[in-house]
C-alpha cells in the first residue's frame, strides 16, 4: 500500500505555505499527523492565547485532520506534545486529557523552543479503522 496526503480541510488557499511536509500521511492503515498548533486555517493565522486556548485551537485542528482521514481522536494511539513554557504542563493537560473519552494516546511531553510565540505545538500517530 502506497502513502497518501492528508490536508487539513479548512486550510485556504492563499498561497500560505508551512513548510515542506503535509498535515498528515496515510500509510497502511496508520495516520501520521504532523505538529500542529494553534492556527486558524481559514486565515492562515496564529491565534495567541493562554495555554488552554491555544490547546483548545490546537486539538482542534488534529481533529479535524483525523476526520479527513476517517477517524477519531480515540483513534489516537501516540502524542508528542511541545510546550514553550513547562510551567504550563497542568493547565495544558486539563484541556488535551478531556478530548479523549476513551484509553488515552501514549504521550511524551517536553519543553521546547517553538516559533511564531506559540504555547503548544502537538504532533499524533491514528491507527485508522478498517471500513465496514
Amino acid at each position: 500500500m502506497g502513502k497518501k496526503e492528508i490536508k487539513h480541510p479548512d486550510k485556504a488557499d492563499q498561497g500560505f505555505s508551512t513548510g515542506a511536509y503535509s498535515a498528515a500521511v496515510e500509510a497502511d492503515g496508520w495516520l501520521y499527523i504532523s505538529g500542529q498548533g494553534p492556527i486558524d486555517f481559514k486565515t492562515s493565522k496564529f491565534i495567541l492565547g493562554t495555554i488552554e486556548e491555544e490547546t483548545r485551537l490546537t486539538m482542534h485542528n488534529i481533529q479535524r485532520i483525523c476526520e479527513a482521514a476517517g477517524c477519531t481522536l480515540d483513534d489516537i494511539v501516540k502524542c508528542s506534545v511541545h510546550l514553550s513554557d513547562i510551567k504550563d504542563f497542568d493547565r495544558y493537560n486539563e484541556v488535551y486529557g478531556s478530548y479523549f473519552k476513551n484509553i488515552k494516546p501514549a504521550r511524551t511531553t517536553v519543553q521546547s523552543g517553538l516559533g511564531h510565540g506559540i504555547k503548544v505545538e502537538i504532533d499524533a500517530v491514528a491507527r485508522i479503522p478498517e471500513k465496514k
